[in-house]
């Protein structure tokens, strides 16, 4: 059976049903969660989401399908939120463990096959830059996801209304933390240490509670957003995508943004995706991008953050906290893990799932095949 993955409304999917007859068709009942970055789909109920909601098993759904099929409205280079939501939610398809893939880090397969994928993007103004991104995020996406690309297509569509930033008045800086993980997520540490010489005002999004709109109206009225976020499945979390379309409806005044982005593999270069996504977000709601740090090995340099010493990281976010305190822009910049070798950060990433699946009565085996 085929499985296809959708976003459209019942109205527009109702002209386009008959052409799907007996597939399995994930689409948006208004129910589903946000991943929370929790790992139970690796460490508790291996190959399974452990929210308990009609897409926990999309894992499997997707080891079961014979192909897979992803329609999705064209979103600042990737998949919409609920698109994204859903892939999200499906990363128990692959294992926690670490290999070397053409020079770098992936996951390791949890299933044999190779899964073929089809994306169909639909939007206004797709230009062959706005293309390419697109086509080298999907090929991101399939090969962490140990799929393949079958094909990309892109569906022009009328532009719509749209607003930009205006004349509003904006004042202040917020530091953003886009993790659902609050004060433990690697994202706030990174902000904590920046906000040493920002002194600024820190938001967590999950203190918002799922209520993008009040959180969208907080961030207009700021003249500098800092976002720190991870990336899950090669973009931007889905809790992160609604928040930014939330602002994108009414951008409010104009601003200058930056990103942070941090990432559980060692090569820091596998967020460029992410941050060309916010660098999008911003042209399409009339804001500054003022540039991007891309942080390897998250969870590592999260620690070392907090020992004297410690460069690579800590350098860049004191550059980045002069290029801000300063209201200028800067070229997106890269750091990787400091004097710490990627053999030996995949030898200890790989042994620490071990004893964290032990704590739930779980095998090395039971980890690997559920």
């Amino acid at each position: 059976m085929k499985l296809l993955i959708h976003d459209y409304t019942p109205e527009e999917f109702a002209p386009l049903a008959a052409q799907y007859d007996g597939w399995d068709i994930v689409s948006d009942d208004g129910t589903i969660r946000p991943c929370i970055g929790c790992f139970g789909c690796w460490i508790k109920t291996p190959g399974q989401c452990v929210i308990p909601d009609a897409y926990q098993t999309m894992a499997r759904r997707i080891h079961a399908a014979e192909e897979v099929v992803v329609c999705t409205k064209w979103t600042y280079g990737g998949f919409s939120p609920f698109v994204k939501n859903v892939f999200d939610r499906s990363i128990g398809v692959v294992l926690p463990f670490f290999e070397i893939v053409d020079g770098e880090m992936h996951h390791q397969k949890r299933y044999p096959e190779v899964k073929p994928i089809t994306v169909h993007f639909r939007g206004s103004g797709l230009d062959s830059e706005k293309q390419a991104l697109s086509r080298r995020y999907v090929d991101a996406v399939c090969l962490n996801l140990q799929g393949m690309v079958k094909g990309v297509t892109f569906e022009e569509l009328p532009a719509p209304a749209r607003k930009q930033a205006d004349d509003r008045p904006v004042s202040g800086t917020v530091l953003l933390s886009g993790s659902l993980r609050g004060k433990a997520a690697n994202s706030r540490a990174l902000l904590e240490r920046l906000n040493r010489r920002l002194g600024a005002e820190i938001v967590d999004l999950v203190s918002c509670h799922g209520d993008y709109a009040a959180l969208a109206a907080r961030l207009r009225a700021a003249e500098t957003i800092v976002l720190a976020t991870p990336l899950y499945v090669d973009g931007l979390p889905s809790a992160v995508l609604r928040l930014l379309s939330a602002l994108e409806q009414d951008p409010g005044g104009k601003k200058r943004v930056y990103a942070i982005g941090n990432l559980g593999f060692y090569e820091s270069r596998q967020i460029q995706n992410l941050l060309a996504f916010v660098r999008s977000w911003c042209e399409q709601c009339g804001y500054v991008y003022g540039g991007g740090l891309a942080v390897g090995a998250g969870a590592m340099n999260a620690q070392l953050l907090k020992l004297p010493g410690a460069k690579n990281a800590v350098a860049g976010l004191e550059r980045f906290a002069s290029a801000i305190l300063d209201g200028r822009s800067v070229n997106d910049h890269y750091e990787d893990s400091f004097l710490f070798p990627r053999a030996a950060y995949v030898l200890a990433a790989n042994h620490s799932w071990i004893p964290k699946g032990k704590k739930n009565g779980l095998t090395k085996e039971e980890l690997r095949w559920g």
